[in-house]
């Protein structure tokens, strides 16, 4: 019996294993990674995570220190949302390892129709 449990125990480690080596990319290392997008809109922070909330469903939303950040994909994409004077800054950030999920053309073109 106990040469099942040590073989049952190395399947459930190796699969572990592998699923942490598939995780996304961490918080860190999008913020660290220069900007695809960098512009300046009229519109309010919470008007574009709006809108961006409805044409990505996959975005999930947070609040840091008066910014506002999406994270699009498996972390693929961080959408930082920063309040200005005249609206606000839209700031896209890419991971270096993409899962694919969100296509560069698309999420330029829903950043462009929700900061406009």
């Amino acid at each position: 019996m106990s040469l099942y449990r040590l073989t049952f125990a190395c399947v459930l480690a190796s699969a572990a294993a592998a699923l942490a080596a598939c995780g996304s990319t961490s918080g860190p290392e999008l913020r660290a990674s220069k900007p695809v997008i960098y512009v300046s809109s009229a519109r309010t922070a919470s008007d574009i995570s709006s809108c961006l909330q409805r044409m990505l469903p996959s975005a999930k939303m947070t609040r840091d220190q008066g910014s506002t950040e999406l994270l699009v994909g498996s972390n693929a994409w961080l959408v930082t949302l920063t309040p200005s004077g005249y609206g606000s800054i839209v700031k896209v950030q890419h991971a270096a390892s993409d899962d694919g999920g969100v296509p560069e053309p698309e999420l330029r073109f829903d950043v462009a129709r929700c900061a406009v």
